[in-house]
């Protein structure tokens, strides 16, 4: 039996195409992402990074603090609620990867890397209408709790606005 080889690294523009395809093949969860859009939010973010499994791209992390320019109703919520917080605007993995824990291993990676820059909250929105019940669930272990609601999509969608304090 091979044991793969995982690995979380930050991404480069080499692997916005790797990014793509995997926001692409869940995109009913999340919205839409262009390669423009890919260039300005990696400029704007505080943490973009990708989990390799032996070398290839399986799963990112798109996470921003407080204070950036981006046009997403979610991020205006909590930016309009909390003064300091690092905001993950969408996990990615692979379909033929869910379940195999690269999602755990990147929200470990972001709840790290927050509590290393003094960082209180980490905020996120699961969609609630349609459901996400694995989104939800897997929420939960980390401790979120809703904060809020709001429809987005012109009314299609209803999100659970999230949040989790950072322990000192």
């Amino acid at each position: 039996m091979t044991t793969e080889i995982r690995k979380i690294r930050p991404a480069t523009p080499e692997d916005y195409e790797e990014i793509l395809k995997l926001n692409e093949e869940s995109v009913h969860f999340l919205s839409p992402l262009s390669k423009e859009k890919l260039i300005h939010l990696h400029q704007e973010s505080e943490i973009l990074k990708v989990v390799e499994t032996d070398g290839k791209v399986e799963a990112f992390v798109l996470a921003l603090r407080e204070g950036k320019d981006y046009d997403s109703v979610n991020y205006a919520w909590f930016s309009k609620n909390y003064e300091k917080f690092l905001y993950i605007d969408r996990v990615v993995v692979s379909v033929k990867q869910q379940g195999s824990g690269l999602g755990k291993m990147l929200y470990e990676d972001v709840f790290k890397h927050a509590k290393s820059i003094d960082v209180p909250v980490v905020t996120a929105e699961i969609d609630i209408e349609p459901p996400n019940p694995v989104s939800l669930k897997f929420h939960e272990k980390f401790g979120f709790k809703e904060v809020g609601k709001q429809a987005v999509a012109g009314g299609k969608k209803i999100v659970s606005l999230q949040a989790v304090q950072i322990a000192e």
